[in-house]
């Protein structure tokens, strides 16, 4: 009686406070695939195989970057850069293994970091994961979709009755007004207005777009590797660092981002066919190729011409030019578009399978969670995101907002790395070892901070030349924290794919994460947090209100997964 009665004379502020914390901290609990339902009996339909699977993840990989993110980093790191794309492979790999585990272990349903977070961790987590994303998303499609139209409008102007016909609006950059605060392109909305139409159209198709794109891509990378293979020059490629290891290490965190595909299959889980089998081998296929084919291309590209007199905008091409071989850039630029024209669908893809999940869960409205009852695409929140990307393509240089770009991937890959830590985790409320100040549950998380924070004070060091001494200190402070992490927690194995020397791998992971974060742009911090404070705004307005078991206005289902067998 007395406690009623202090619950009912607690104040508004208070009961607030105290509501927000149990709806932030609430954690979504999946049943076993063949319990789970589908929407009003419509739900996605599972078209792709472990070949579709692969070239999803290789078309979000590869686009223009190959042809010109190659060349800018050799300028500095010289031949060095393919050691450049291989530590970055590396540094991918752990997140894929992560990601690998994850996708095996919720193979029914999409969502991907999202909705491991809201498994591992709580319905805020998730919801800041998703934001962070998303902003990373809906700029890179826009900023995609205008490099598009530049390599759209200068195929064109390769054959001379289109050359110098294009104005500025149509393709090249756009067209500035009230002092370059809009940029108008028309040619990137279009672009965007067609991928999206196939999109809504079916995964099928879609698929075969994509497929069929990828296939032409990689073809013609290979042709191109082949083709400038006869034309190397090995005394080109020394000296091979000559700029230092610092320079190769700092051209890894630039080119750490070409890989970035791998995501995109594992929010593609609840349209694999079997998804337990397939996503892992999707996801590390995928990244296995693309480092393969980026490594032969730096290869290539260093020992054709020397690094100091590679171009920065289009060095593939200028380099085949230097060497007699003109009609290479035709395709490269064919390579181009077609790498361009993946990066976007996919992206695009991906972004309203996200959306599809949030709907589904309360915490945005529902109309993001209808799937159309024919084509089995989630229509409205893929028109959505073209929506979006239209308005920003079409109106704004996303360009230069390159440099706050990539801090949602960062964050999101270190999620889920942790995400992997604690799904493996026995129960934690019993038979642990703990503290009378602390669960051990809190004390695995509180493990998990301190390495991201390790990370970032070694990444800052590292950033701003301070003594080695410092750099080594935060590395064996998180060893120490990775070693009390591994024995002072129980760990089981999974069904399904098993990422390796848990926790010791996804703690590298989280480490090397957040030490890239930190040598992102300053404006990319600010971002961060700035993003976060809204996040959290428009969580407490409405997300905790609608998101969780009472937002359960209709029964959410999903197509059941085929087992391993």
């Amino acid at each position: 009686m007395g406690g009623s009665a202090a619950v009912e004379g607690s104040s508004p502020s208070s009961k607030y406070s105290s509501g927000f914390l149990a709806s932030a901290l609430r954690r979504k609990s999946l049943r076993r695939s063949g319990e789970l339902r589908t929407q009003n009996g419509e739900g996605l339909v599972r078209h792709l195989g472990v070949f579709e699977l692969l070239l999803l993840g290789i078309g979000a990989s590869i686009g223009a970057g190959i042809f010109v993110v190659t060349g800018t980093v050799a300028r500095d790191a010289g031949p060095g850069v393919t050691i450049s794309f291989v530590l970055a492979g590396a540094a991918c790999a752990l997140n894929a293994l992560c990601y690998a585990e994850l996708a095996s272990r919720f193979p029914a349903v999409v969502g991907g970091a999202y909705l491991y977070s809201y498994t591992a961790f709580n319905e805020l987590t998730a919801f800041l994961v998703f934001t962070q994303l998303m902003l990373d998303y809906h700029i890179g499609a826009a900023s995609i979709a205008r490099s598009l139209a530049s390599y759209v409008v200068s195929l064109f102007e390769l054959f001379p009755p289109f050359k110098g016909i294009f104005p500025s609006w149509i393709g090249h950059g756009g067209l500035e007004i009230f002092g370059g605060v809009l940029s108008i392109n028309i040619l990137a909305p279009i672009l965007l207005l067609i991928l999206t139409v196939i999109l809504c159209y079916g995964v099928k198709e879609s698929s075969a777009v994509n497929s069929f794109m990828t296939s032409l891509k990689v073809i013609i990378v290979i042709l191109v590797i082949f083709a400038g293979a006869f034309k190397v020059d090995v005394s080109n490629w020394s000296p091979f660092a000559p700029n230092g290891f610092k320079a190769v290490v700092t051209g890894a965190t630039v080119v750490f981002f070409a890989y970035v595909g791998f995501d995109a299959v594992a929010n593609s889980a609840e349209e694999s066919k079997k998804p337990q089998r397939d996503l892992p081998i999707g996801i590390l296929g995928s990244l296995l190729v693309c480092g393969l084919l980026y490594v032969c291309v730096c290869l290539v590209l260093t020992g054709m011409v020397p690094y100091k007199f590679l171009g920065e905008d289009a060095p593939l091409a200028e380099a085949f030019n230097a060497k007699g071989m003109p009609y290479i850039s035709i395709l490269i630029s064919i390579g181009a578009v077609a790498g361009l024209t993946t990066t976007l669908l996919v992206g695009l893809y991906v972004q309203s399978r996200l959306y599809l999940g949030l709907g589904r869960d309360g915490m945005l409205p529902l109309i993001f969670a209808k799937v159309h009852p024919t084509r089995h695409t989630p229509l409205h929140s893929q028109i959505w995101v073209g929506c979006v990307a239209g308005v920003l393509g079409g109106l704004f240089n996303v360009h230069e907002l390159s440099h706050i770009l990539s801090v949602g991937s960062l964050t999101g890959y270190s999620v889920v790395s942790a995400c992997v830590v604690v799904l493996r985790w026995k129960d934690v409320t019993a038979g642990q070892i703990s503290t009378r100040y602390i669960s051990s549950w809190h004390e695995g998380v509180l493990c998990l901070l301190a390495v991201g924070c390790c990370g970032f004070a070694s990444g800052l060091f590292y950033r701003f030349n301070c003594s080695a001494v410092l750099i080594l200190i935060a590395v064996l402070i998180a060893i120490l924290v990775a070693v009390a992490l591994h024995f002072r927690q129980n760990y089981e194995e999974p069904t399904g794919f098993s990422c390796p020397v848990v926790p010791v791998l996804p703690t590298v992971s989280i480490f090397v994460n957040i030490f890239l974060f930190a040598q992102l742009h300053e404006e990319a911090w600010i971002r961060f947090v700035v993003l976060s404070i809204i996040s959290v705004a428009i969580y407490a307005v409405y997300g905790q209100y609608n998101a969780g078991p009472a937002s359960s206005r209709q029964t959410v289902i999903y197509q059941q997964a085929p087992s391993l067998d």
